[in-house]
């Protein structure tokens, strides 16, 4: 019998966002994100693809009758972002300014960093530990 299942190649989600500049200036200056894709009707940024190593997201400018407020979208989301070493993002995002608390290890193995975008939206870096 023939496999007649496509093949996923990748997960993105798409964040709405209310100021979608000062959105790509977090995550392009502070968390160290690519733009690699935009689009600008009328000469104004609506939407962009944005990627650090093998991740990538979307911002797209929110629109309050369509999308609701801020704390109504981000409500229920959060975005886990699997790396190397969540101690060397927390020292390379301190030394772009922000204020966070250091990464801890929840119960399950997990050296954690969490810390929210300028809408709001949970974002957590984060790397397995060896147990002891």
């Amino acid at each position: 019998m023939a496999n007649t299942t496509a093949t996923l190649h990748e997960l993105v989600p798409l964040l709405f966002v209310d100021d979608i500049s000062h959105s790509v200036a977090f995550y392009v200056d502070q968390l160290g994100f690519e733009m690699k894709l935009k689009w600008e009707p009328e000469g104004k940024l609506s939407w962009c693809r944005l990627e650090r190593g093998n991740t990538a997201l979307m911002l797209q400018l929110a629109c309050l009758n369509e999308d609701g407020t801020a704390e109504e979208r981000c409500t229920g989301i959060s975005l886990f972002f699997n790396c190397d070493d969540a101690q060397k993002i927390y020292e390379e995002l301190l030394s772009k300014g922000l204020s966070l608390e250091p990464p801890c290890v929840a119960f399950y193995g997990m050296n954690q960093l969490f810390l929210k975008d300028p809408d709001g939206y949970e974002l957590c870096f984060q790397n397995q530990v060896e147990p002891h």
